[in-house]
């Protein structure tokens, strides 16, 4: 089976999506299919990222060359249309795949059907409400929001009306996009590099390097990942990190430390708010995904601020680490807050969140991680998630043989796309 999947969600960083299409990529191979990430880049190039033993798969990202976005550089914008239609003219793959609501979708609908098997569309990014409805409401009444945001969920029923399926990583994302009449839903929560992200990653070594000359006092090491973007509400997560500082110098607590790992347009401002603090250490971005997952699973909790994940997947390493989790009650990180092993507190409040964390240190340590590892268990594993999404795509392009042609009707592109600029 040969895959062609569009995305404008693809850093030179890193990120969620690119972890996904990277392991994707790598699951693909293993199972003999053709893979290709079309991605927007600072120039156009051509990567093969990996080869099966036998030549039968192979993965490969075909980086087009675009502007770079004004308020994250690391991502660039995918305008070369022509690029994207002669990549799938050219390969005719079984499967093309949207990852982004945006050109991608526009590219690829514009796309006659003659020239792949089936269309689908991954629903990674919840970008209606994160970037305009909580904006909105802060000045409009309920009712005209949804008069003004109407026309993009109009869009999105567009994009998946052009697809044979629509898929959501959370039954809290599938539920949203079927209420507002998106058809073909389908749920299917991502998985998890499991031979990596697993509860047996704990070094104490790891966590007295983190730590540093603070490992001696016995405190809490709280970890803390994502991208460092304004709709992640890191404002929340340090807000409830100050507070949880006072609690604990109140109480003649050992103090904790908060360790994060991350990068992102927003650092200087992060940095800013906690200058002067040596109990906030700033990683970066980490590559070395063995060390992220040594990490996870030495820390004794993980907080998280945003409400808007459709997924989560740093998240989901986490639980998959066997790390006990404090997040807000909205969104995908809720969804993989079990009983016993998580706390959960009211979105957007910092001292609920900085409660929620302080009950969940102060329980029986053994009893918790004791949960934590049975969540541990129940986290999808990477195979398995794309075992299912590649069965999937053999029922969809089935049922599409198997449908009746069109008699006497010219198939016609949703998008013009001479609407967009050609580039020579």
């Amino acid at each position: 089976m040969k895959v062609i999947d569009v995305t404008e969600f693809y850093s030179i960083r890193g990120g969620g999506v690119r972890s996904h299409l990277s392991e994707k990529g790598h699951i693909s191979c293993q199972l003999g299919h053709d893979h290709w990430v079309v991605a927007p880049g600072e120039k156009t190039t051509l990567q093969v990222v990996e080869k099966d033993e036998n030549a039968t798969g192979q993965s490969r990202v075909n980086y087009v060359g675009g502007p770079a976005l004004p308020y994250d550089p690391t991502y660039h914008l995918l305008w070369r249309v022509d690029a994207v239609h002669r990549l799938v003219r050219q390969e005719r793959p079984d499967v093309l795949e949207i990852h982004s609501p945006y050109v991608a979708a526009a590219s690829s609908l514009s796309i006659p059907r003659k020239y792949f098997g089936i269309r689908t569309f991954v629903w990674h990014a919840d970008f209606i409400d994160t970037y305009l409805r909580g904006p909105l409401t802060r000045r409009l009444s309920p009712s005209t929001v949804d008069v003004v945001v109407e026309p993009l969920w109009a869009w999105i029923r567009a994009i998946a009306s052009g697809c044979d399926a629509t898929f959501a990583a959370s039954r809290w994302q599938a539920e949203k996009l079927t209420a507002h009449g998106v058809p073909g839903v389908t749920y299917l929560p991502f998985g998890v590099d499991k031979t990596r992200f697993k509860p047996g990653a704990r070094s104490e070594s790891v966590k007295a390097e983190i730590l540093g000359p603070r490992a001696s006092t016995g405190g809490p090491l709280l970890v803390a990942i994502g991208r460092f973007a304004i709709e992640k509400r890191w404002d929340v997560v340090l807000d409830a990190f100050a507070a949880l500082r006072e609690e604990r110098h109140l109480k003649g607590l050992p103090a904790a430390t908060l360790a994060i790992f991350g990068d992102g347009p927003e650092r200087a401002a992060m940095q800013a708010q906690v200058a002067g603090c040596n109990d906030v250490l700033f990683f970066g971005f980490v590559k070395d995904r063995e060390r992220l997952a040594s990490v996870l699973a030495s820390a004794d909790a993980l907080i998280h601020g945003c409400p808007y994940e459709t997924f989560g997947l740093g998240i989901a390493e986490a639980v998959s680490c066997g790390l006990p989790i404090v997040v807000p009650d909205e969104g995908g990180a809720a969804e993989q807050a079990l009983p016993g092993a998580s706390e959960i507190y009211p979105t957007g409040d910092a001292t609920a969140c900085m409660h929620a964390t302080q009950r969940l240190l102060a329980r029986d340590r053994t009893e918790v991680f004791a949960y934590a590892r049975r969540a541990a268990d129940l986290v999808p594993s990477v195979e398995d998630h794309f075992k299912r999404l590649f069965s999937m795509y053999e029922d969809l392009s089935k049922k599409r043989r198997q449908s009746p042609p069109r008699k006497n009707r010219r198939e016609r592109s949703r998008i013009d796309p001479r609407r967009f600029a050609r580039i020579p």
